[in-house]
This record gives structure tokens, sequence and C-alpha cells, in this order.
């Protein structure tokens, strides 16, 4: 009969292939149990949003079947995601993610959304903080209205779509300018970081304003963050602006996730032709001069504009086409950058499987 020593020797074979190490090592191996020839274990993965999931399901069955002896393998995949635990006001939240652009008119907010939703679709617990005080669009991307209620001295995050949401939005009206100098910018950061109920969360996204102001500074005082998203369009204007944005990070010793190119291309919807509209790749380019990973492109289409404005992402509003594939690619990619990112900073044998 098979021993759990055995099967352990043979998961060894088992690598994660983004940090060449084995599962066993990593701490992926849970609830081992062998009775008689049958084997049963979980594999806990760092994010359920894992672009390696399948293959490590596969070569980790293939492995405890290889055993001798061994004539059934039970296999559940799970996940916990790590993280470098924010900041002391934000206890349960343990990856912090800014999305970013340096530039406006990117469809930075757009990406946020989606990305959100997306992490959420993929079972992760996820919010997203509004933190574009000037133009705050997150509450109309997402549906909802209202003031959020109150719970002892804090803020209860309304949620839509599986996230939790907080903006300035929901206290300002919408044709309401918002004048703020920089202490009262610092003074809203602090409070949806700190008064507001957000509970236990894998990933706390938060939709920066355009620039490299007063709110980046703030964010970048008060936490410890996993990494943030830079989203640019392909064309020259936009990424001289998101590198300087990639720069502001670096100045205050905050860690990039990488870049997304947001309206890559378009291709239409009658003749199927494809239109390079803004360019191709260059963000994919500039991440590579700079040393920074590329997530993804995400393709110009009108769904996008016509579910946003019905406060729907395009991920709900058409699952499962090209475009919400594009925005789920994206988001696995950076679960998974995060994954390891976290790894780093904790100093554990973590991983983005």
């Amino acid at each position: 009969m098979p021993t759990e020593r055995e099967v352990l020797d043979a998961l060894k074979g088992v690598m994660d292939p983004e940090l060449g190490k084995d599962i066993v090592s990593l701490g992926f191996i849970k609830e081992l149990m062998v009775t008689g020839g049958k084997v049963s274990f979980s594999v806990e993965l760092t994010t359920p949003a894992c672009p390696l999931r399948g293959e490590i399901e596969a070569n980790a069955r293939r492995a405890a079947a290889s055993v001798g002896g061994v004539t059934e393998v039970d296999v559940k995949m799970t996940a916990r995601v790590r993280g470098p635990m924010a900041a002391a006001g934000l206890p349960g939240v343990k990856n912090v993610i800014p999305v970013a652009s340096g530039k406006g008119g990117v469809g930075k907010s757009t990406v946020t959304a989606n990305l959100a939703v997306s992490l959420a679709r993929a079972g992760a617990r996820v919010g997203i903080m509004d933190a574009d005080v000037y133009g705050p669009s997150i509450p109309l991307l997402m549906g909802v209205e209202g003031e959020p209620a109150v719970k002892g001295d804090k803020l209860v995050p309304p949620e839509a779509y599986g996230v939790k949401i907080m903006s300035i939005g929901f206290f300002a009206g919408e044709t309401e300018a918002v004048v703020w100098r920089g202490p009262m910018l610092h003074g809203v950061v602090k409070q949806f970081l700190e008064q507001v109920e957000w509970g236990e969360l894998d990933y706390l996204l938060v939709d920066l304003p355009p620039g490299t102001g007063d709110i980046q500074l703030s964010l970048s005082q008060m936490l410890c963050f996993t990494g943030a998203v830079i989203v640019s369009t392909p064309q020259d204007a936009a990424l001289r602006v998101a590198r300087k944005a990639v720069s502001m990070f670096q100045k205050l010793d905050r860690p990039i996730l990488g870049f997304v190119e947001n309206m890559s291309y378009f291709t239409c919807p009658h003749c199927g032709k494809r239109e390079d509209i803004f360019g191709h790749g260059g963000a994919k380019a500039a991440a590579e001069e700079m040393g920074i990973p590329f997530l993804g492109e995400i393709p110009l289409a009108t769904a996008v504009r016509t579910a946003s404005d019905a406060g729907k992402p395009v991920v709900v509003a058409e699952p499962g086409s090209p475009l919400a594939k594009a925005f789920d690619a994206v988001a696995t990619a950076v679960a998974s950058t995060a994954s390891i990112r976290s790894a780093v900073s904790l100093g554990t044998a973590a991983s983005g499987g």
C-alpha cells in the first residue's frame, strides 16, 4: 500500500512554472490522506484567478497516480490569497493595488471596474476605492447610487457584482464640482481607508486620479501596497505621461505590477477588419524598455461604452465574449503578478500559481 511520504515525494516533482519550486515546498499541499489505494489532497493556490490552475492540477494528479499501489486520486483545488497586509488601518485587506494612468481619458476607471468584477467572479473578495476625487466615475460604471449606510463610526460600502465600493461620488451631486486643496484630499483618502468597513478583502483596487499629485502621494505615504497597475493607450502622447506615473512610484519606492494597454486595437463588427486606431504595442514596448511586466491588452469596442453607461461592466454584460476574455486575462495576470510580489515582500515561498 502507498504511504503519505511516498505520495509527497512524488508531488515534489510538480513544479510551479513561475517560481521554479515544487508545490510541496511551497506549502500548496493540504489535507493529504491515503486510505488503501485511494489518495486525496487539496492544492491551495495563492489566488483563485490562477492562470496555471489546470496545469498544476493535472500534474499533481498524474504524479500521485504514479505511486505504486495507488488506484484512485481525488484532487481538490482551493485558493488562499496572501498579501503584505497593507496598513494598520486595513487589517483585513491583503493586497492594495492602485490603478494609475498619468493621463486622463485612457479608460483607467473602466479597466478598474472590469478587473475588480473579473477577480470577484473568479472567487476573490474584492473592493474598489474610488480615489478619483475630481471625476469619480466608479458609481456610474458599477450602477450604484445613494449614500452608504453607517455602522457605528464607519461607513458600510455598498456592493455591486460582488465588489465593495466607496467613492466621493456617493456624497457629491452628479454636477457638483469638487474644489479641494491638498489637506482635504489627504483627509478623504485617510477616511476612505480607515473609516470604511472594508472587512476581509483579497484585493482592494484604488482608482487613482490622472497625474502625479496629492492623492498619489498620500496613498503612498499611508500604505504598503502590493503594486500599482499602469493603464495607457498605445500612442506616444499617453505613454509619455504614463512613464511619469511609473517614475513617481519609483521615486516613492513603491512597486509596480505592470502595464496594461487599453484601446489597443479595434475590430470592425461588420467586416472583421482590425484597425490600430491609436497605434498598437506601445505599452508593451515601454514596459519591456523599463523592465516592467506587461499585463495584457484590451481592445477598443462600443460594447465597453454601452455597458459602462448602463452601469454594468462588460465582463458581466457580455461574459465569454472576446472583450470580456481580454479583461479576464488581464485580471489573471494582475492576480498572478500580485501573488509573486506578495511572496517577495513577505519573504516567504509563495507563488503566483
